[in-house]
């Protein structure tokens, strides 16, 4: 009976919680100006990867809008700059199978956190799928976990990933857990907007970009 008791405590507090939830639900839309994304692409680096807003959807997870640019890779048989080694904890399979082939590095898994892609300006080659390779956790602290993406790993790729050509206007899913990254971007770079449900609450709440608050 105690059991019992407690389950059923435990059930009306997991309740509570959700309609918490729910009774925080906007009632109104949220807007992200083209004058915004260009003024987070002005502030950040070079290299950027921001999340804009991330807004509570009041039905048990929060949205988050990111803008992201990449520049362009290295040609073909150039240096690459190394990095420092990884001190994070190791994911993904530790070794390339026997026979398998070895795909691009610098791709990522976020644990959570599902994104869909669509590309605003510029071009690349966008690899996704397979099986992380010789990965590494992104450090706790690192803006990757608190504020973009939440747990994830990072590292190169192997088994049944798939590489396409994508340009402005294209979309892509994908979902959390599943490799992706850029195998190759032309001079220009590739700029896109990612749209980040978040149902576990992984990321920040009511996140605003600081130059925009």
């Amino acid at each position: 009976m105690r059991n019992i008791l407690l389950a059923t405590a435990g059930l009306c507090l997991m309740a509570g919680s959700a309609f918490a939830q729910m009774a925080a639900a906007p009632k109104d839309a949220t807007d992200i100006t083209a004058a915004d994304i260009q003024k987070v692409l002005k502030e950040g680096a070079k290299e950027t990867d921001h999340n804009i807003k991330t807004v509570e959807m009041g039905q048990g997870y929060q949205m988050s809008i990111g803008v992201v640019f990449r520049g362009p890779t290295p040609a073909p048989g150039a240096p690459r700059p190394a990095g420092a080694a990884p001190t994070t904890a190791e994911c993904g399979l530790k070794a390339l199978p026997a026979g398998a082939k070895q795909g691009p590095t610098g791709m990522l898994s976020h644990d959570s956190t599902p994104e869909t892609y669509i590309i605003t300006q510029g071009s690349g080659t966008l690899v996704t799928g397979g099986d992380m390779l010789m990965g590494h956790r992104s450090a706790d602290d690192s803006s990757v976990v608190t504020t973009l993406n939440g747990p994830t790993c990072g590292g190169s790729v192997t088994g049944n990933f798939k590489s396409r050509d994508v340009a402005v206007g294209d979309i892509i899913i994908v979902p959390a857990g599943v490799p992706h990254g850029w195998a190759s971007i032309p001079a220009g770079g590739v700029t896109y907007l990612s749209v980040r449900p978040d149902p576990k609450y992984v990321l920040p709440k009511n996140f605003v970009y600081p130059a925009l608050r």
